[in-house]
């Protein structure tokens, strides 16, 4: 019963497509044998839309085919510019990333230039070839030594001017520095925009620790900054030590983090030479 009522719907389809077909080729044959106008501008508006439709299904693959070209070209041509693109922005990233680079060296050497001009007299640049932590000891070589002018007593700081240690030992061509970090360091050290001392410890650990006061009722808290004091004619005054974590521990800067270092001398008057 389904398989007739099929049959039927589709024999129903196929006359109407004949008839579909056939009607331009009337229109043709009544317009070349028969031409009356009257009768062709009334079959016009049956057969010009039937045409059109019949046009559209035959056609449709082809334009269907040649949709799909156009989507596939078009894909390509944006994979293409998209590859073009990713290199343009791999080549500005990379250029993005050797200016900065190239920034940071230059206010890093800007920064040696200011400390070097302020001590015209005594201020070396040296490289950082080694540091050492073991048995609650912390140094760090420097590629410079006696054959550029330096000796025991002089004191490192780092390219940002902040203390980085001592030095202890000298050869002709390195010397060794005695880190904040070390266990034999003992600095006199001043609360920053006070008259408040007391001493810096290293203990071998990378917060080395502060106390006796001289001011028994100050109470010392994080972020509070140390300065360099000249109390005890080791070091000159006001030099950036670090800052306070809490009561008693000071973050200072680590001999690992150095690649750079600036060495500075100093007399009894502290004054630079």
């Amino acid at each position: 019963m389904i398989q007739n009522k099929l049959s039927s719907r589709l024999r129903t389809i196929i006359k109407s497509a004949a008839a579909a077909a056939v009607l331009p080729v009337l229109f043709i044959y009544i317009m070349i044998a028969k031409p009356d106008y009257t009768l062709m501008n009334g079959l016009a508006h049956i057969v010009l839309p039937v045409a059109n439709w019949v046009g559209d299904v035959i056609t449709w693959p082809i334009r269907a085919v040649g949709a799909a070209i156009d989507n596939i070209r078009e894909l390509s041509n944006l994979r293409t510019e998209n590859e073009e693109l990713r290199v343009r922005l791999d080549d500005a990233l990379r250029n993005k990333n050797e200016c900065d680079v190239a920034i940071a060296e230059n206010q890093k050497l800007s920064r040696e230039l200011d400390i070097v001009k302020s001590h015209p007299n005594g201020a070396i640049v040296a490289d950082v070839t080694y540091d050492n932590t073991a048995f609650h000891h912390s140094t760090f070589l420097i590629n410079k030594g006696a054959k550029h002018g330096l000796a025991d007593g002089m004191v490192v700081v780092s390219t940002d001017g902040r203390l980085a240690g001592v030095i202890t030992d000298v050869a002709s061509n390195f010397s060794r520095v005695r880190a904040l970090t070390d266990s034999n360091t003992n600095i006199a050290v001043r609360i920053a925009g006070s008259e408040v001392y007391g001493f810096l410890r290293g203990n071998g650990s990378d917060t080395p620790t502060i106390g006796l006061f001289s001011d028994p009722e100050f109470q010392p808290s994080a972020g509070v900054k140390l300065v360099t004091s000249n109390i005890s004619g080791v070091l000159p005054n006001g030099i950036i030590v670090g800052d306070m974590i809490n009561d008693t521990d000071v973050n200072v800067l680590q001999p690992e983090t150095l690649s750079r270092v600036i060495i500075l001398q100093f007399d009894t008057q502290n004054v630079y030479k």
